[in-house]
């Protein structure tokens, strides 16, 4: 479709945050990571797995109400058939987490009980929380910790410099900071991360992004992406994702001096109307992808 835009994001503070994630791993018991419903594969960093080695993982699948429910299923049964369990969630509605904490426990009953065998009275299981930029954990960490958000850094065992929070009397967390991936080999991982937001708008071709995304659009169209813009199936069939964004910047107004129209406007439009779900539950990524 003619120019592509390259994108790359890998601060320094990167490189930091993976270094407390391996840092904290001997203080935890299960690693919990939060990826993106509509992109599993892009939202997940792909380090991760080196990194926790053989640390039980849990899989929360957020955004859960922008996906399509068909493909997170997929993806759920990709997940078991790899040992690792996945829940569907929506951190910010809170839609999916009441099945969070009893799976958590699920997950580590034998640990529980071995500390019981123990002598321990009252044994504590910790987790980790790790996810990229954007990905919903600060609204997870707010839905899960509620009020009960007191820190547990001083308590033996536990080391300073960390964000704990107290989650149920036998439960601790530790936050970790986001950690994006450190190269898109795909050209993909990098546009569906800023379709979706990962990315800030700031860095990106705000115009080229939103035509990447009318590409794709084009491969799998909604019923909600056409009613929303009074367009039928012959309408985007056999144009330019360009010529595409201005049909939709006429139809909805988009227009400056002498008739021309505001590409830009109508590129931050589509993408914003996308980030707000009101293209139907759509999926950019399934486990096919992966083979």
């Amino acid at each position: 479709m003619g120019e592509k835009q390259t994108i790359q994001w890998f601060p320094g503070h990167m490189t930091k945050a993976k270094r407390k994630i391996q840092a904290g791993l001997k203080l935890i018991d299960v690693v919990v990571e939060i990826i993106d419903a509509r992109i599993p594969i892009s939202s997940s960093n792909p380090d991760l797995a080196d990194i926790i080695q053989s640390k039980p993982k849990l899989v929360l699948l957020n955004k859960c109400d922008k996906a399509n429910k068909n493909a997170t299923q997929k993806w759920i049964s990709y997940y078991s058939k790899n040992g690792i369990r996945a829940i569907p969630v929506d951190c910010k509605s809170g839609r999916g987490l009441n099945k969070f904490i009893p799976t958590v426990r699920e997950m580590l009953a034998d640990k529980f009980e071995a500390q019981k065998a123990k002598g321990i009275k009252n044994p504590i299981l910790r987790l980790m929380i790790v996810g990229i930029p954007n990905v919903g954990k600060s609204s997870f960490i707010n839905r899960i910790a509620k009020q009960n958000r007191a820190k547990v850094e001083d308590r033996p065992g536990v080391t300073r410099g960390n964000q704990w929070y107290t989650i149920s009397n036998d439960l601790e967390m530790l936050d970790t900071p986001g950690v994006l991936w450190p190269k898109f080999d795909d050209e993909k991982v990098g546009l569906h991360l800023a379709f979706t937001g990962a990315v800030k708008d700031q860095i990106l071709d705000i115009e080229l992004l939103a035509m990447d995304f009318l590409e794709a659009m084009q491969k799998e169209v909604t019923t909600e992406f056409l009613s929303r813009f009074k367009l039928s199936e012959d309408d985007i069939k056999g144009i330019q994702p360009y010529e595409l964004l201005e049909v939709i910047g006429r139809k909805r107004g988009m227009l400056i001096s002498g008739g021309e129209i505001d590409t830009e406007r109508a590129a931050n439009l589509i993408l914003d109307e996308y980030r707000a779900g009101k293209f139907g539950n759509i999926t950019l990524e399934f486990p096919e992808d992966l083979d």
